[in-house]
């Protein structure tokens, strides 16, 4: 419920690495208004970090299930004709890392200028060494052409075992697959058409049936869910005779597809460590160690991942931190939420944090922005004690109203309709405190949602 895209200070900086993609080319001459495309559940978030990267997209569309790359390009590709037939979309992960931004502007308007001969323009990247996490690019015959230096693609690979990835590594035809784009719209659903035209239809009906809401785009769910899951790479690169790689020589680049990433991009110092966060280390090389609120320490430690959340620990070798999907799997079949979501849980409104769980009781920080209003509910099984922290709150119980200060507090039995607002100008922070024989996310009745979210979405 809150992956990586959206976690602050990935990439060392202060913001997200969607904060990153989306500031990227924000400033960057000749460069529109993006299209977003996004999973319904994220919508909000996607959002909100536009408006801190200063970013009003054109559109965000929300996919009602996932269906991987190609159904998700072919929207924004048929939105982009609607303006204009042969516009040239940039298409871009929001996961990426790339520190010289203005060298990539250089290398996507040469991209665009290669695009606009009818080329499918995909982005390669020089390895720096034999790694098993990318798929790569095999490089044909150099292109005839004056705006780029860029080849035709000879063949795909998808990601190899170690002994086939120092193949390619040592072979200059080949390149990591960065998964960004540059085409025509019209040349690519021409493309689409030909290749995968069920992908295209689905993409047209389910865009034809769309509806507005708060600003979003939503796609058909009925028409969307026909798509085939596939990647654009299946779909159309590995069958378009309009394929061309260019590759990015000038740019640091990596899609933080693992730990090791992630110590691999950042600063380290001179024995090799990167330490983000309360860290304490001795006798220590060659680790990524990141704290988000306990002290970590570690002493006589080489070549290791550490990373403290609230509500999780991870200790790994560095050189298998690309086997987290395989915990992942692990917690699924237990039954774990871990898996899904944090002790901090974000919804439009703000977000709120399990502070303690006892057998009859739960308390939470809510934290509640500006502007925020909580849905009009009620408990069967549970009684509230909120006290405000900070801020100001407009508190409605039973239809009364009543403005609850700092160091104030009011107290909701169970079966009262109540809501809870922010009506000020900080953010409004508070100490639930639930008492009842049941506790669980589903014990809530609304009647009034603001943001209009389906009862799935609020639990």
């Amino acid at each position: 419920m809150y992956p990586k895209q959206f976690v602050s200070g990935l990439d060392g900086a202060s913001g997200s690495l969607l904060i990153a993609t989306l500031s990227r080319l924000a400033t960057a001459e000749g460069f529109g208004d993006p299209v977003l495309v996004c999973n319904n559940a994220h919508r909000f978030l996607v959002r909100e970090q536009a408006a801190v990267a200063g970013v009003s997209p054109s559109a965000i569309v929300l996919e009602p299930v996932g269906r991987n790359t190609a159904p998700a390009i072919a929207v924004a590709a048929l939105l982009a004709m609607e303006r204009e037939r042969s516009a040239v979309l940039a298409v871009m992960p929001s996961d990426h890392f790339i520190s010289h931004g203005e060298a990539f502007q250089a290398a996507l308007r040469r991209g665009a200028a290669l695009a606009e001969e009818g080329r499918i323009v995909l982005f390669g990247i020089p390895p720096t060494g034999p790694n098993t996490g990318y798929g790569y690019i095999c490089k044909g015959a150099p292109l005839a052409t004056e705006s780029a230096a860029a080849f035709e693609v000879e063949s795909f690979a998808e990601k190899p075992d170690a002994e086939t990835a120092a193949r390619y590594f040592a072979d200059d035809r080949y390149l990591w697959n960065s998964g960004i784009f540059v085409f025509r719209a019209d040349v690519f659903i021409s493309e689409l058409s030909r290749h995968a035209e069920p992908v295209l239809t689905a993409a047209r009906k389910a865009l034809k049936g769309a509806s507005r809401d708060m600003g979003f785009l939503r796609l058909d769910p009925d028409e969307f869910s026909q798509a085939p899951n596939i990647s654009v790479d299946y779909a159309v690169m590995e069958a378009t005779d309009k394929a061309a790689v260019l590759p990015l020589d000038d740019t640091c680049w990596s899609d933080l597809g693992s730990w090791e990433s992630l110590w691999d991009t950042a600063p380290r110092d001179e024995v090799g460590n990167s330490l983000h966060g309360d860290v304490i280390v001795e006798d220590t090389e060659g680790c990524y160690i990141r704290s988000e609120r306990a002290l970590v320490s570690a002493i006589g430690v080489k070549d290791l991942v550490i990373v403290e959340t609230p509500d999780a620990v991870l200790v790994a070798d560095r050189s298998h931190s690309q086997h987290v999907s395989r915990l992942v799997a692990q917690l699924k079949t237990k039954g774990r939420k871990e898996y899904e979501q944090h002790v901090r849980s974000y919804r439009p409104w703000g977000y709120f944090e399990t502070l303690n769980i006892g057998a009859r009781f739960q308390v939470k920080l809510l934290h509640v922005v500006p502007g925020g209003i909580l849905s009009m509910q009620m408990h069967h099984h549970r009684s509230e004690h909120w006290v405000v922290v900070k801020g100001t709150a407009r508190v409605t119980v039973d239809g009364e109203e009543t403005l609850v200060r700092e160091n104030e507090s009011v107290y909701i039995v169970a079966t009262q309709w109540h809501r809870l607002e922010n009506p000020g100008k900080v953010p409004l922070e508070l100490i639930e405190v639930q008492i009842g024989t049941y506790l669980g996310e589903d014990d809530i009745i609304r009647s009034d949602d603001v943001y209009k979210r389906e009862p799935d979405e609020t639990r």
